[in-house]
């Protein structure tokens, strides 16, 4: 029997970009505080730093019976190399996200192109948290998730005294995807708490 609740994420990118962070705060916001099943899983490429980096988030309204991704609704590719190596495990109907800093070549009109690392440069003034203006653009565009939720996630795992720069991360991520034109994009992309953020 198809379980038509199951949504699947891949967040995906190179080891330092904090790929495997931004996926264990968008699954303890969906399981611990949205109440929904969720697994969370990831892997590193032979390199841990530079080399390709993949963290996979299950969502479900019942029980999950296989951890990992299988059919992909929202592929977020942070690289080239991760755009190009994920994007055909992507369902017809599913959705690529990608930083256009770091990726030129979209290989499919079924995107959204933010620049993820560029806005986490000139807005937030540290590069290093793209990851966290990536996370605010998935979780708006998914629909997966109750934005404050994922804030109250995201605060209580990064570091004392980070917390406002984080916060101010998050909200460029999600106030970019306000931005983007989802007309073309199916209805469970849009955000059902929007109304509540």
């Amino acid at each position: 029997m198809k379980n038509d609740s199951r949504y699947e994420i891949r967040f995906s990118g190179s080891g330092g970009q904090g790929i495997i962070t931004a996926a264990v705060v968008m699954a303890d916001a969906v399981g611990s505080l949205d109440g929904k099943y969720v697994c969370q899983t990831q892997s590193y490429g032979p390199e841990a730093r530079g080399g390709k980096s993949k963290a996979e988030v299950v969502i479900s309204n019942g029980p999950i019976d296989y951890p990992k991704a299988m059919h992909i609704d929202l592929l977020l590719a942070m690289t080239q190399a991760s755009c190009d190596a994920y994007f055909f495990e992507i369902k017809p109907e599913g959705l690529l996200i990608v930083d256009s800093t770091l990726v030129e070549q979209v290989p499919t009109s079924r995107a959204v192109a933010i620049p993820f690392t560029a806005i986490a440069r000139k807005e937030i003034g540290r590069e290093l948290v793209a990851n966290m203006v990536a996370l605010g653009a998935v979780g708006y565009v998914s629909g997966q998730v109750n934005l404050k939720n994922l804030e109250d996630a995201l605060l209580s795992r990064v570091p004392k005294g980070t917390e406002n720069m984080n916060r101010e991360a998050l909200q460029a991520g999600i106030e970019q995807a306000r931005k983007v034109d989802i007309s073309n994009l199916p209805r469970s992309f849009v955000n059902e708490w929007e109304e509540e953020f």
